[in-house]
């Protein structure tokens, strides 16, 4: 059995964009709790170009808030509006922002109840990235278990340092292989990163995000989006599901599936499927938008943080 996962920093395009969408958010938060908020951003080549819908009380200065999260200076173009009355409608009531189908997920394969390959990959890109803080990626293969294959690419770095660095992680407690392939800035070592080098957009990391590829994604995006979208609360909630009953019942693995339909505050579906059984979750918990946000505390500004490394197992209130 062989599983790949990658990482990326918080200076890769895409994530620089994920968190500029979720800075733009916790403003609106923290002014206003209430606030509506579905932005997107995309950035490259020496331009932010921000987008959606705001409905907030809040007073706001998007750019400064872009070239903060950006750290330099650069062109910036918005183009806000209100969120549409049709969506509002529904969201009004307390009904769901949006369709979706959303997959909450824990395994104890590691502390961080994700699996073992994405822990591993974001555990080596957080030690690259503490001595370069720049645009960069890793990626982790396990097979049986063992780590047989570590790709690390990074901005300002060079191959041969960032060999040594593999080489010292892999000598920590993993379990790998005599001689795992190790292919450090592959394509040749680099100083042109984040938007000088590639164009980036909110949500693009979505597997990343969640539990890398061994896991199904069901929902949208989650950066940007208010916890009226259930695309994130539902999510949020979901892995929360998980890992309690994975922690309850000492399970290997856990999958939580939650389903709903725009403006309607019931998920349609609400299954967890528990070391392959299958059993249904209606009525054990308040699954609607607003019990969600008042039981995760999705109201307040907690989001740009969840941008940087991802979603699940980084210590948040949902696990």
């Amino acid at each position: 059995m062989m599983r790949t996962a990658e990482c990326v920093t918080p200076r890769h395009p895409d994530k620089i964009c994920d968190r500029i969408s979720d800075a733009i958010l916790d403003e609106c938060l923290k002014q206003d709790p209430q606030s509506r908020v579905a932005v997107e951003t995309c950035g490259g080549h020496g331009k932010i170009f921000i987008t959606g819908e705001i409905t907030t009380n809040a007073q706001l200065d998007i750019p400064q808030i872009a070239q903060r999260v950006y750290g330099a200076s650069i062109e910036i173009i918005t183009n806000i509006v209100e969120q549409s009355n049709f969506i509002a409608q529904g969201v009004d009531v307390g009904g769901a922002g949006d369709q979706g189908i959303m997959v909450g997920y824990a395994c104890n394969e590691n502390e961080e109840l994700i699996p073992q390959e994405l822990y591993l990959a974001r555990q080596l890109c957080k030690r690259i990235y503490e001595k370069y803080p720049y645009d960069g990626k890793t990626q982790v293969t396990l097979e049986d278990g063992k780590v047989t294959t570590v790709v690390a690419s990074f901005q300002n770095a060079r191959g041969i340092d960032l060999r040594n660095m593999v080489e010292e992680w892999l000598e920590l407690p993993w379990a790998y292989c005599p001689h795992p392939k190790i292919h450090c800035n592959p394509a040749g070592d680099w100083n042109m990163g984040g938007f000088d080098a590639d164009a980036g957009v909110t949500g693009r990391k979505l597997v990343v995000d969640n539990y890398g590829p061994r896991i199904p994604i069901g929902g949208g995006a989650f950066s940007g989006k208010d916890a009226s979208k259930v695309d994130r609360s539902a999510a949020y909630i979901a892995r929360k599901i998980a890992v309690d009953i994975l922690q309850e019942q000492d399970a290997n693995d856990v999958y939580v599936y939650l389903a709903y339909a725009i403006g309607y505050n019931m998920p349609v579906q609400a299954t967890a499927i528990i070391d392959g059984d299958e059993v249904n979750l209606n009525g054990k918990y308040d699954l609607t938008p607003e019990g969600i946000k008042s039981y995760l505390k999705l109201t307040k500004p907690i989001f740009e943080e969840t941008a940087a490394w991802g979603h699940f197992g980084n210590g948040f209130a949902w696990g």
